[in-house]
């Protein structure tokens, strides 16, 4: 019988760098020695290795990979520095000058950055789509295509991608595809499944769940990864070994604490949905979202993320931001604490002034649900909204 989830979260890295201790060991080393000269020289061309070199792999990196690929349901995986280091090592890996690339309008602005002001630099062209729309991806292929971006759901609008047919649309053409899985996590989404190449992850995010680690994790097959690591070797991005422990430690309990996550999301977006001063709502867990039933049919839960665009634009936004008690300001999510963040202020470093006004409202708010009571959690927000749509007392 193949185990569940939790299951795979506590035992799958178990023959990975196997010793007597129960909690796994850091193993804080740069370097590591070999027996005799063979050995030495297998272990420096060894992809992903686990005892040659921490910049080409520790055992601490091998212990958390082995867990993600599990969960996403894939042949292997890798960790990186960031999730920002996966997606450009990643593109750095599978893209040379001349070629062309497909990504989303909706998107995270580091992602939207790599696309519209890095890769130009290198010779690369992109095309940004309505991810809405699945034929807009057929009519964006050229014959220099060579990668799909996607992101379901994207960030920070929660809109949703047609992740089978972009994948079948890709393989019919030998387009490699990568979608950043990080909102839905592997407990609620595995683009594999739909026949996506590549899954990618700013684990800082759910898979650590505890706001103390930056990390990023790609997983698939093994000759993609190969091919990922090799470049990887070269920009550095690599992920110290205590952050790899404190990230093995965050994933375990991953099944636990998604469940609350997606009962807070959804309590909060139909709270706030109600509101008077709020115009739109972004959940794909609402009847009311224009793609719930795709959201339905991909996911098995909707997460703790989502964005509510209020009457008052930039200012109410704000006032709401300032009113809230439990979730605080901050540019992140995933953890067990409630975030709440301006879009539009925190992308500014990221995207020009024009990029940035096609990618966020500037009433929009992003509100990332922790493990907090939900009653608590739903009242806050209620009370926020009151005190922001309020007019000042003369």
């Amino acid at each position: 019988m193949k185990p569940g989830k939790s299951t795979v979260t506590v035992h799958a890295d178990r023959h990975v760098h196997p010793d007597r201790s129960v909690a796994r060991a850091i193993h804080q080393s740069a370097a590591f020695s070999a027996e005799d000269a063979e050995t030495f020289a297998q272990r420096a061309v060894e992809p992903r290795g686990t005892d040659f070199y921490t910049r080409f792999g520790n055992p601490n990196h091998a212990q958390a990979a082995v867990v993600v690929a599990e969960l996403e349901g894939t042949e292997a995986a890798m960790v990186t520095a960031s999730g920002m280091a996966a997606l450009t090592t990643a593109v750095l890996a599978l893209v040379s000058a001349g070629d062309h690339v497909i990504g989303q309008q909706s998107t995270y602005g580091g992602t939207a950055s790599v696309l519209l002001n890095l890769t130009p630099r290198l010779g690369v062209t992109t095309t940004l789509v309505d991810q809405r729309d699945p034929d807009a991806y057929a009519n964006a292929l050229t014959p220099k295509t060579r990668l799909i971006l996607v992101e379901s759901p994207s960030n920070p609008l929660l809109q949703i991608t047609d992740l089978r047919a972009v994948a079948g649309l890709a393989r019919a053409r030998g387009v490699i595809t990568l979608a950043d899985n990080t909102f839905a996590t592997p407990l609620n989404q595995r683009p594999a499944e739909f026949g996506i190449d590549l899954v990618m992850h700013s684990a800082t995010k759910y898979l650590n769940g505890h706001t103390d680690v930056s990390a990023g994790a790609l997983a698939g097959p093994a000759e993609l990864l190969d091919r990922v690591w090799d470049t990887g070797l070269l920009t550095g991005a690599t992920l110290g070994p205590i952050d790899a422990w404190l990230l093995l430690r965050g994933i375990r309990t991953l099944p636990l604490r998604m469940p609350r996550h997606n009962d807070n999301g959804l309590a909060l977006a139909a709270a706030l949905d109600e509101h008077p001063a709020v115009h739109r709502v972004h959940y794909p867990g609402l009847d009311s979202h224009p793609q719930h039933k795709l959201a339905a049919d991909q996911m098995s839960g909707f997460g703790g993320v989502l964005s509510v665009e209020f009457t008052g634009g930039y200012d109410m936004a704000d006032a709401f931001l300032g009113h809230l008690r439990y979730a605080r300001r901050s540019a992140s999510l995933g953890g067990v604490e409630s975030l709440a963040v301006h879009p539009a202020s925190m992308w500014r470093g990221m995207l020009n002034d024009q990029q940035l006004t096609d990618a966020v409202p500037p009433g929009l708010v992003r509100l990332a649900a922790g493990t907090e009571d939900t009653d608590d959690l739903v009242a806050d927000a209620l009370t926020a909204a009151d005190q922001a749509s309020t007019p000042p007392a003369l």
